[in-house]
């Protein structure tokens, strides 16, 4: 069963949290899921019956903007560090681990960066790398309508809101592979997304500005485990992006998936709770 409730934060947001409890099995792992863009934060429904029977407490929350979650205009993906640690500490936590699929895998990286101490391991799939880092032709590979979209958002709110009111859905953008698995076993996807676009566009904008601007952290420097699992015929974030973070990130493990897209690589997410779990159980 998932628990929701809302946080209210010493700045006046408000936080919609996502908790599945420590449940009727003992707990030996906390996990923070980060959602991809657009999302509203409902833990993972696909792989809820795993992480039950391997005893993994799934919480997560509406990331600003999304559900009901306030807005926060201007954030960056190191944001999101404060606002997980906040959470951890109403819930009387002080170690975890984070999971996050596309733009959430980056948001777990940054948690990983920014919160060395509480975070034991980090499982980023289908994550962009920074914009502007040296080393990698950050556009290189996205699909035509997912470029032209970041690009937008790099030149600002006003043209990426244009774009956004114009634009529709691009089934382009996802392998027939990944097409299979969003009719299948990750359908639930398409239900979170519904819910995030149903109300304001702020929180996806928001996401889609993040990821063209500075994180805020420096990838350098993180410590904790981190898995990188990615697609190799990814069409959004291209399998690029996780070889630059291998690069680094001193403490990844890269698992490449050369027939693999963006969605359909989701079929490994039971393999990294596993490997969080081996890899957590050392400390």
């Amino acid at each position: 069963m998932v628990t929701e409730t809302d946080l209210a934060l010493n700045d006046g947001r408000t936080l919609h949290v996502y908790d599945t409890g420590p449940g009727d099995t003992e707990t030996r792992l906390l996990v923070f899921w980060h959602h991809g863009t657009p999302n509203v934060g409902a833990p993972p429904e696909p792989l809820l019956a795993a992480a039950a029977e391997r005893g993994v407490r799934w919480v997560s929350h509406d990331r600003p903007g999304y559900g009901g979650s306030t807005p926060h205009p201007g954030r960056a993906i190191s944001s999101v560090a404060a606002d997980v640690a906040a959470i951890a500490d109403a819930l009387g936590v002080e170690k975890f681990a984070v999971m996050g699929h596309s733009g959430g895998g980056s948001h777990a990286l940054a948690c990983a960066a920014l919160l060395p101490e509480r975070v034991l391991g980090a499982v980023c799939v289908s994550g962009l790398a920074p914009v502007g880092v040296e080393g990698l032709d950050w556009f290189a590979g996205m699909s035509a309508s997912g470029e032209r979209r970041l690009r937008a958002a790099s030149e600002g709110r006003a043209q990426l809101e244009d774009f956004l009111s114009d634009s529709e859905f691009d089934p382009d953008e996802f392998t027939p592979a990944d097409h299979d698995l969003l009719s299948g076993e990750w359908s639930w996807l398409g239900e979170v997304a519904e819910k995030a676009i149903q109300g304001d566009p702020g929180g996806m904008m928001d996401d889609e500005l993040a990821y063209v601007a500075e994180w805020g952290c420096d990838l350098g420097q993180v410590r904790p485990p981190v898995l990188l699992i990615h697609g190799g015929q990814d069409r959004i974030a291209p399998s690029a992006h996780a070889e630059w973070l291998a690069n680094r990130c001193d403490s990844a493990k890269l698992w490449l998936r050369p027939d693999e897209g963006h969605i359909s690589v989701l079929s490994s997410a039971v393999e990294a709770l596993d490997w969080l779990l081996q890899d957590t159980a050392r400390k």
